[in-house]
């Protein structure tokens, strides 16, 4: 998967829902836990599978990450954050425990 391949977040955000990522995380104190399921997954449990970076075409603090994520168990999701000034640190703190899938 080449990185960066898409022109918007939403063109990425639905190419990766229809290969299977359709869940979506948010980032708790341990892991990160399934909107869908309510289930939290722990940080050495999760590999980073792919990431498309987007910056806004006129202001930029447009800027965002989308991280396609999969879970030991098979369940596969995404988690958004800005990065710059407005990321998240909890999401960048997570990510560091995240290892990256072989090739990125």
């Amino acid at each position: 998967m080449e990185i960066n391949q898409y022109e918007s977040m939403t063109e990425a955000l639905h190419d990766l829902n229809k290969r299977g990522f359709t869940d979506s995380f948010t980032v708790e104190e341990g892991g990160i836990r399934s909107m869908t399921t309510g289930k939290l997954v722990r940080p050495e449990n999760v590999t980073i599978v792919e990431y498309h970076r987007f910056e806004g075409d006129t202001n930029p603090d447009d800027m965002s990450v989308v991280y396609a994520l999969e879970c030991g168990d098979g369940m596969r999701g995404i988690i958004v954050d800005a990065y710059g000034t407005y990321a998240d640190p909890k999401i960048a703190e997570f990510l560091k425990e995240v290892k990256l899938k072989d090739g990125l």
